[in-house]
């Protein structure tokens, strides 16, 4: 078992190496002076001068990598330029919007695909199943954005049991601010709710069709105890790929959503930087969420060995 950790360590480290490199190339190399660039082309050389000086970008590119890694060891995600607060307190106040809302749409989509994935794996081949997918595949096709408008209208505006749009702030009360994230929860949660469902049946018809399933009913146990006891551990395994996928997703792919909604989450966050050319919060909050990704991947691998201990033998 260590030895498989210490494996995924490994790659969990070099990975971040290299997404590092590649963030820090696209958006500090390659735009050719970011300075210039977030000041647009009718700045002056005086500016353009100032700005590089008060960024740190005055020395050479493998000098400006090592500062900004060394800076992000540390805590230290630089200064907004349009804010004029250091990154890291904007991204600790908007965390706390994105973090609860990727927990809460997760929640919702797990509560809903795992009952559904196995009565739809338990009753495959009838009516049930087939309305099952069906409804998948359409939450699947739906766009998230067209649902979270539809929320809005029916649940906020025609009856008002939701607010339409913002934050409350979590020192209103805890009741507010979960009931101002729970329609873009919703509306995260569909199509990812949809996705696991049909990858918990899958997953579950393959183990049903084994031997030692066929062995555990031969012995008189219930459809219901060969489910749980027997086949769904180990339908978990292409399971846990696609949860992790999800919160990573939930975390660093809810932009649109926060948008609609008006939510001050990191999405949004990296929406205000890119359209204000602010690369210093583009480039340290998307290290920070890559970092939640590889992280994330790195716990489902640890996660495997855990519920197979197959791959731990294997390494």
């Amino acid at each position: 078992m260590l030895r498989y950790f210490f494996s995924r360590l490994l790659s969990l480290g070099l990975s971040l190496i290299v997404a590092s490199l590649a963030i820090f190339f696209v958006i500090e190399i390659i735009p050719g002076d970011p300075a210039s660039f977030m000041l647009g082309l009718n700045a002056s050389p005086e500016a353009v001068a100032a700005l590089k000086a008060e960024l740190g970008l005055t020395g050479s590119p493998i000098s400006r990598y090592f500062s900004w890694v060394g800076g992000l060891f540390f805590g230290d995600l630089g200064i907004s330029y349009t804010y004029r607060t250091p990154v890291s307190e904007l991204v600790l106040d908007r965390i706390k919007v994105s973090l609860p809302l990727a927990i809460y749409a997760l929640v919702l989509s797990t509560a809903i695909a795992f009952p559904v994935g196995i009565l739809s794996a338990t009753k495959r081949g009838r009516f049930l199943d087939y309305s099952v997918m069906g409804a998948t595949q359409m939450g699947i096709a739906v766009p998230n954005f067209w649902f979270a408008m539809l929320l809005v209208l029916f649940f906020a505006i025609w009856l008002g049991w939701f607010p339409a749009g913002g934050f409350s702030g979590w020192k209103q009360g805890f009741y507010p601010a979960i009931k101002s994230l729970t329609l873009p929860a919703i509306a995260l949660a569909l199509t990812q709710a949809s996705i696991l469902a049909r990858v918990m049946r899958s997953a579950l018809i393959e183990v049903l069709d084994q031997d030692y399933i066929r062995t555990a009913r031969a012995k008189g146990l219930s459809q219901r105890r060969v489910v749980i006891r027997h086949a769904l551990r180990n339908a978990l395994i292409p399971v846990l790929t696609i949860l992790g996928l999800q919160f990573s997703f939930l975390l660093a792919g809810a932009i649109i959503i926060e948008n609609v909604f008006f939510l001050p989450g990191l999405g949004r966050l990296i929406f205000q930087g890119i359209t204000q050319r602010d690369l210093i919060v583009v480039e340290s909050v998307v290290m920070l969420l890559v970092f939640t990704v590889i992280m994330v991947n790195f716990c489902v691998d640890i996660a495997y060995a855990i519920v197979d201990p197959r791959l731990r033998k294997k390494r």
